[in-house]
């Protein structure tokens, strides 16, 4: 069957030293538990089968078009304050570029779960399926609610047992996909600087303002980069915004997990709040060290 998705790859652009191109895991099973079809009929995808479905988002056969093999991709961040040299994408990575085919943005799948890459820090590189479910909630309710927000694409159960010192183990694990407009974060010009790799950084810059920005497009970088830092905070703080308006409370709100279009995304520990409390952090465990339950006052138990 022939599909009217416009792939691209422009994140390949930007050259090998901003990503590692690498392989998924293979995984025992593949069993597809989420499908968000109306994000998909937005890229030109719904129209996949089940089967055709779960070769793309479980096994990652490439998207005809798109990137041969995946990229994960490098970025720094800071994290609780302090600052990570040592970051990138550690158990996910881009899978594939296409275009939104209502207005032709650029848009991203990226995984969670897909397995080890050069960054996992001895991580095993998976997800559990409670973590991709949880997952799914918060974006279908954040997306409800009219917050910008990655949406959760695809959910499949890969058949592995994993074990986890924050939840009763083992657990089974799943393979998520998102689709976002970038995976181009704050830590991606951070990791630059950090370098004092200046070329690159222009680079970066151009990459980000004609693909994200380009109303900031112009001959000569006269202002270019004072213009596009302002309109990246404007519309993080608008997501922020409406965050708080929502009640929703993101407990790992790093540089790393910022994107420039200000979208939300990466949902481990969340929480949507009955009321307003500035101090409320979300966290993996509650005050008694298990993880509040459904009724509790926090509402939606997030990790």
């Amino acid at each position: 069957m022939t599909h009217p998705f416009k792939p691209r790859t422009t994140h390949a652009e930007l050259g090998e030293g901003c990503f590692d191109t690498v392989k998924a895991a293979a995984f025992p099973r593949t069993i597809l538990r989420h499908r968000h079809q109306r994000a998909a009929a937005s890229v030109g995808l719904e129209g996949l089968t089940d089967e055709e479905w779960i070769g793309h988002f479980g096994r990652f056969e490439p998207l005809p078009g798109s990137f041969p093999e995946p990229l994960a991709l490098r970025y720094h961040g800071h994290q609780f304050q302090a600052y990570n040299p040592d970051l990138g994408d550690g158990r996910g990575f881009l899978f594939a570029q296409l275009e939104d085919l209502r207005d032709g943005r650029l848009m991203d799948l990226g995984t969670k779960g897909s397995g080890r890459t050069p960054w996992s820090r001895g991580g095993d590189g998976r997800l559990t399926l409670k973590g991709g479910v949880r997952e799914v909630l918060a974006t279908a309710m954040l997306e409800a609610l009219g917050v910008n927000t990655s949406r959760s694409l695809s959910l499949i159960e890969t058949g592995e047992a994993l074990q986890r010192g924050d939840e009763p183990s083992p657990t089974r694990s799943s393979v998520l996909v998102r689709l976002s407009h970038s995976h181009v974060r704050i830590g991606s010009f951070q990791r630059l600087g950090y370098l004092g790799d200046e070329s690159a950084l222009a680079a970066l810059l151009d990459h980000a303002v004609r693909h994200y920005y380009p109303a900031l497009w112009h001959d000569g970088d006269d202002g270019r980069a004072a213009q596009f830092l302002g309109a990246v905070s404007e519309k993080v703080a608008r997501t922020g915004a409406r965050w708080i308006a929502a009640g929703f409370v993101h407990g790992v709100l790093n540089t790393d997990n910022i994107n420039i279009t200000g979208e939300s995304f990466d949902y481990g520990p969340w929480r949507f709040l009955p009321s307003y409390d500035p101090a409320f952090t979300a966290a993996y465990f509650d005050q008694w060290g298990s993880m509040p339950s459904a009724s509790s006052p926090m509402c939606w138990p997030g990790t």
